[in-house]
């Protein structure tokens, strides 16, 4: 994917098939996150608080992967493996005809949150 200025262009130069579920998680962190800025980081959107991204997601070539600080997925561990995935450090990759959980993602944006000031 080409370097992209803002969300809106991430989401329509991502695979057509990846489209809804990327719109879907950006209405999602918006939502879960009413307090961070819309940004672009590394070629990935995201929401920061106070200059510390909070959460940001991403279209690969066969996953969508969305990210949140380490605490947030620790803290959450249990209910990502509860949806049949797992996750590295700081996020969970997913096909798109098997996305995370709506409120597994509002979870971990929230707890993504409350870590801003660690």
């Amino acid at each position: 994917m080409a370097t992209v200025p803002d969300h809106d262009s991430y989401i329509a130069t991502a695979p057509e098939a990846f489209r809804p579920v990327l719109e879907h998680l950006r209405d999602l962190l918006r939502e879960a996150l009413p307090d961070a800025e819309e940004m672009v980081a590394y070629n990935m959107p995201g929401f920061r608080i106070r200059g510390k991204v909070v959460a940001s997601y991403a279209a690969f070539s066969k996953k969508i992967g969305v990210y949140f600080l380490a605490p947030a997925i620790s803290e959450h561990a249990g209910a990502i493996a509860g949806a049949g995935l797992s996750a590295s450090k700081t996020g969970v990759t997913f096909p798109p005809n098997k996305p995370l959980p709506d409120h597994v993602v509002t979870q971990l944006a929230s707890a993504s949150s409350r870590h801003v000031d660690d």
